[in-house]
Parts: structure tokens; sequence; C-alpha cells
């Protein structure tokens, strides 16, 4: 009994730990807000429509919500241009965020031609200077300016965004639908990677909000997600350093963590190979997958991974258990060919449920199956029949998606409970966070320190001592007896 009892404090002792040391290292919030001057520049050429016109003021209030709008915070202008330029709000104009709102809510598209030079020319003549209310002699402020641009300028952009750059104004250009991508480049600051994004329509422009949210924020590096802990990340002022959770230890690349046992499991990854994810971001993908392997404890005896491409048909690239090796599988990710057709989620969803989880094709009985499933785009076909019967059969389903990919599809494809199961990003350059995610959750670890554990081994010592206590008991009767007759 007292053991038992030793077992159940020790079990609390160790849940206590764990919340504590999870508690104090848990952020308050993501990140606040640096003070800096923002300024919009936005095109509502007449190739813009009034309802995708209102879609790009929805974009800058949500950007908007999430800073700290102030006198000594942020603060915000909007320079409004086709083939003039209206400034709509300067940087003096409103102070609090409400009044701020209204007045993009407020702003009516000009719909005329497409003078971007002109409006860049007007953003650091005027909307950057000092009656406008740019704080330019403050060292500790920011300038930074928005483009939103959906065509072909109509005049030059390269020498005036050069004298932008060189003025300490820090540029994000974002094309929309027939947007220049060249254009888009000689607009924006280094890195380029950083500084330039491209939507497919104005329907999916709020997606890149998060993305300003974090750019524009002074990060913690843990909140944001934007470090390489396997498990516990731990804030310091400008940085971070990786911890365990218990009964795990850290290992000297000083990011990983080491248990004693890894269960294992079958993992397969569902990807598209459709035409829009561009050959570039398909390699971007690739670097995903292997990332994701390296966290896996790959082997004959632990996890086996096998891998489907789709598009317009599906392609079996590796079936489970070909490869058990990490060096082989992701040299055979790496020489995957782009398939570069359609997307059809659904055909792929059926083929993982009757082919890819089967004995046939290398899935192992008993042993748990995950898939990870990602996609850029809308679904081309009908997926509910097929996610359904995947998570009926106990299938352990991850949805991933990216940019295009419609948030809705991805959450009937994710298991429960969705929130732990499902990711998305808009940006491709951003899918090596969710590979971090994913590792830690697709590894089924398990912890030889979990309180059934410790009952376990509690008990067993019970049983070894009560079997002791009894021979000593016995011995003892012997003695006693001895030490009678000697005395008689």
């Amino acid at each position: 009994m007292k053991g038992i009892v030793f077992s159940f404090f020790l079990c609390i002792a160790l849940l206590i730990q764990d919340h504590g040391v999870l508690g104090a290292i848990k952020p308050a919030s993501l990140c606040s807000s640096k003070p800096t001057d923002l300024v919009f520049i936005i095109d509502s050429s007449r190739s813009v429509r009034p309802a995708e016109f209102e879609q790009v003021k929805e974009f800058m209030s949500k950007v908007i919500e999430s800073l700290n709008i102030g006198q000594n915070a942020t603060r915000v202008g909007v320079v409004n241009y086709a083939s003039s330029v209206k400034n709509e709000l300067s940087l003096k104009t409103h102070k609090a965020k409400p009044a701020l709102l209204q007045a993009v809510a407020k702003i009516d598209p000009l719909s005329t031609g497409t003078m971007t030079g002109l409006a860049i020319q007007f953003a650091v003549n005027r909307a950057f200077s000092l009656d406008e209310g740019a704080r330019i002699n403050n060292p500790q402020v920011n300038k930074v300016a928005i483009i939103v641009t959906d065509g072909r300028p109509q005049d030059s952009v390269k020498e005036i965004a050069s004298r932008a750059r060189d003025a300490g104004i820090e540029i994000f250009a974002i094309g929309v639908g027939r947007a220049d991508m060249n254009t888009l480049r000689q607009m924006a600051s280094e890195r380029l990677e950083d500084h330039v994004d491209y939507v497919e329509s104005y329907n999916v422009i709020e997606k890149l909000t998060k993305k300003f949210e974090e750019a524009l924020c002074v990060s913690d590096l843990c909140a944001t997600g934007d470090h390489d802990c396997e498990q516990i990340c731990v804030s310091t002022e400008g940085s971070y350093k990786c911890a365990c959770q218990p009964g795990y230890t850290l290992n000297p690349d000083g990011k990983s963590c080491t248990n004693c046992s890894s269960a294992p499991a079958d993992v397969v990854f569902v990807i598209d190979g459709s035409k829009s994810v561009r050959p570039e971001n398909f390699e971007r993908v690739k670097k995903f997958i292997n990332q994701i392997i390296e966290s896996l404890d790959v082997g004959d005896r632990n996890t086996h991974v096998g891998l489907v491409q789709y598009s317009s048909s599906v392609r079996q690239e590796f079936p489970l258990g070909h490869y058990n090796s990490k060096k082989d599988l992701k040299s055979a990710v790496k020489k995957m060919s782009y398939m570069e057709k359609g997307t059809m989620t659904g055909q792929a969803l059926h083929y993982l449920v009757d082919n890819s989880f089967a004995m046939s094709h290398g899935a192992r009985p008993g042993v748990e199956k995950v898939a990870i499933v990602f996609t850029d785009g809308r679904s081309q076909d009908y997926i509910t029949d097929a996610a359904k019967k995947a998570k009926d059969q106990g299938f352990k389903m991850y949805a991933v998606g990216v940019a295009n990919a419609v948030e809705d599809e991805l959450r009937e494809i994710a298991s429960d409970p969705v929130v732990d199961h499902y990711f998305y990003t808009a940006d491709f350059k951003s899918i090596n966070q969710i590979a971090k995610k994913l590792q830690a959750k697709v590894c089924a670890k398990k912890d030889p320190c979990a309180c059934e554990s410790i009952v376990s081994f509690q008990t067993k010592v019970e049983e070894v001592i009560d079997s002791l206590t009894k021979k000593l008991n016995s011995v003892a009767k012997q003695i006693a007896s001895l030490e009678n007759r000697i005395v008689v």
C-alpha cells in the first residue's frame, strides 16, 4: 500500500514539474509590433474590380489589427494609385486603431491606369516626409512600404524603387493574378524571397496577413516557431535555447531529444505534384519531406516510409519498406520527378486507403499507420468519402496546405482533434516550420517515465520486497528455534 501511495505522489510530482516547466516558458503573446512608419501603396487601376479592391482593404485592415498603433508606436499611411496618385491617409492622420480602420474602409478605387513608379516616387517625396508624419530622424523607427499590384506598370519602377531603398525604406512587393514577377523583384528589398509574394487572386491575399504580422513584429522566436527545437523552446534575449520533456535527453546538436525507445510506424507521404505548385516550390516540398524523414527512427524493425505523388493521376514513388535507411529514402525523394498536371486529391486518398497501407504494398499488421497529405490548391474531385474511410480504418491523417489550399478540405482530411492534425501556411518558404511541428507529432515515442510505467515498476519492486520479506521471516523463525534449543 505504501508503494502505491509513493507511486501516486511521484506521478503527481512529475505532472507538476512538467506543467510547471512548460508553463514557465510559454510566451504570453506572439509578439509586439516595432515602432514603424508603414505606408501601403495600393493599385486601384481599372483591372482591379470593386469586389477585389474591397479584399485589398480587408487585407490592410487585418495587418493593422495585429499592430500596436499609436503616436509613439506604429503609424500607418495609405497611398492609392492608378494613372494618378492619391494620398488617402498620412502617417500623422490617425493615432488610434478604430479611426484608422474606419478610414481604410472608406477608400474608393481610382479605376484608371497603372503608374506604379509614380506611386513609389510619391511615397519617397511625400508619404515618408516630416510634413506627413514620418519620423525620419529617429533611427529606432523603421520605414516600411507594402506595394500591392495586379498588373504590369505603365512606367519604370527600377530606378525609383532603388532610390526608395537607398533612403532606408524596406519594400515588400505583393503581386496578384497577372502581376509581372520581374517588376516585383525590381521593387522589393533584399532578400527577395522574404520581400516578394505572389497570390493567384485577391480571394486569397488575406492569407499573407500572418507573414506581415511577423515581419512587422519583434519576434519571440519560440512563439513564432522560427527555431529548431524538437520539443521545448526556451526564449532568451534575442535568441533561444532548446530543452526536452521529462524522460528525454537533449542530444549533442542542442536541438533534438532522445528517449529510450520509439514505437514503429508505417508513414506514407501523399504529395501534390500539380502544375500550380511550380518547379521551384516542388523542390521545397522535397526538402520538407526529407526534413521529416531525418527525425524518424527509420529501420527494418522501426519506422517504414512510403511516398505517393498525385496530380491528374496517382503515382507510387516507392512503397513502405522499400528503403530501410534515411540515406536511401532521402536520395529517392531528391530524385522524384514533378508530375505537373491537375489536382485529384480524392483519387490520391482512395489510392492511400486501397493500396499504400495494404500488406501487399509493404504495410505491417499491428503497426500504427500515419499519412501526411500535402496540397497547394482545391481538389478537382470529391474527397469526403475517401478521407472518412481512411480515418475510419484507424489511419492517423495529417493535412498540410500551402498557398491556395482550401482549409475546409484540410480539416476534412485531418484526424481528430483537427487542430493537432492540420497545418496551413500562405508561403512555400515557410513549410520548413510546419515540418518542425510535424516531427514531434509523427514520432510516436514511448516515455518510460510515464506514470503507468512508474506504477508498473513499483509494483514489481513491491512483489520482490514482499518475497524477500517472507523469506527473511522464515529465516528469523529458524534462528529463533535454534536459539531456544541452545538455551535449553
